[in-house]
């Protein structure tokens, strides 16, 4: 791959396999034009320069619809500096785009995190992209508070969704809340009339609520089964609902440790590959050594790669995205079709971009992780051109 660089405009990138939508293509290449997808083929046409990439696989760029933080950087931090350290270690994983998400933290310290995200949004990264913001944060129970610091939990009302909305500028794509905190349900309805996102987390809401709070246009789950009311069997709670919603897409953290292989596999056997999506929920950890760290403003401590809050409470995690690939199509029954789509093509989708992005087809941008046979990251594309390349 040394002859891959910024300099190639329309060139074919071969590969021994590349997995698409639908199937696993050997011995064959794509054709990348102007940082377009031109051409699927099996043979390569004279005259047009040809990237070998020799045994790797060649995947569509990853796409992480909730992650707080990586390399010591944090969303919370609220800087450009931090945002660019997060994309550029993204891409060392295969990541092409990523929603930044926030934690419960003091108000202002909130908005000015907002502010800094409409900014790299609208102004680009030299990374993995920034599509959107996420609300992960202030309007949650304290029965399943998780690693946020009940303090600073708030009232959801209109003004306070106006004012994250306006800092945002254009960029919030998806807002996390409690549902049976809420005083009326329309607030679900009146934020989704702004084109935004509602997932349930955090919450210790019932069977009953929650699908109450679907039928109001609340859209999925926060990390499934991990901050909400799990399953008794004569209480569903709000995992159970979630799980027989046919529209509700779940998140989950396939790090096997926020959930049992065996609960993962059950959530695909009930949700299929085109209801799940695939999520790292990254701390500031991520890509550095255990040690003690901060999620926001809480302090949280790392052993064997796994961050907890001081009380011993799950605090995200330190996974990377190629690896819940890998380790969901180990631990589960889906294929490595299914296991990319869920960090492809199901986030493009959630987020109203899958014209453009998610999946290696013609037409969409050239966004690529290109891995070898042990799933290790060789190369990141974004619009065709090298964001990250192994050494």
């Amino acid at each position: 791959m040394r002859n891959l660089s910024d300099d190639l405009t329309r060139y074919y990138l071969k590969a021994a396999t590349i997995v698409t939508e639908t199937e696993v293509l050997v011995d064959h290449a794509v054709l990348v034009d102007d940082g377009k997808i031109a051409a699927i083929v099996s043979e390569c046409e004279a005259g047009i320069d040809v990237v070998d990439l020799g045994d790797n696989t060649l995947f569509p760029g990853f796409i992480d619809l909730h992650i707080h933080g990586r390399e010591g950087c944090d969303i919370m931090d609220g800087t450009q500096e931090s945002l660019e350290t997060i994309s550029k270690s993204l891409a060392k994983h295969g990541v092409t785009g990523f929603v930044g998400t926030t934690v419960t933290a003091d108000w202002a310290v909130s908005i000015t995190a907002y502010q800094a995200m409409a900014s790299a949004y609208k102004n680009g990264l030299t990374g993995a992209q920034l599509l959107g913001a996420y609300n992960e944060g202030l309007f949650f129970a304290e029965a399943h508070k998780g690693a946020h610091n009940e303090s600073f939990f708030l009232e959801l009302t209109k003004q306070r969704f106006d004012e994250i909305y306006a800092a945002c500028d254009g960029c919030l794509t998806s807002f996390a809340l409690a549902p049976e905190l809420l005083n009326n349900a329309d607030m679900i309805s009146y934020i989704t009339s702004k084109g935004v996102r509602v997932m349930l987390g955090h919450t210790d809401a019932s069977f009953d609520a929650t699908q109450e709070a679907l039928a109001h246009g609340a859209c999925g789950g926060v990390h499934i089964f991990n901050g909400m009311r799990g399953i008794h069997h004569r209480d569903p709670g709000c995992a159970g609902a979630l799980l027989m919603d046919d529209k509700a897409m779940v998140e989950v953290i396939p790090d096997g440790i926020h959930l049992h292989p065996s609960i993962m596999n059950m959530v695909y056997r009930l949700k299929g590959a085109d209801k799940i999506a695939l999520i790292t929920d990254c701390v500031s950890a991520g890509g550095l050594q255990d040690g003690r760290y901060q999620l926001g403003e809480m302090p949280i401590v790392v052993e064997q790669g796994v961050a907890c809050t001081e009380s011993g409470s799950l605090a995200g995690s330190t996974l990377t995205m190629e690896l819940g690939v890998q380790r969901f199509f180990n631990l589960t029954d889906a294929s490595l079709v299914e296991a990319t789509k869920m960090a492809s093509l199901v986030p493009a989708k959630f987020l109203d971009k899958a014209q453009q992005l998610g999946s290696i087809a013609v037409g969409k941008e050239a966004n690529f992780a290109v891995l070898d046979q042990h799933f290790n990251v060789q190369a990141t594309l974004c619009a065709g051109r090298p964001i990250y390349l192994a050494q």
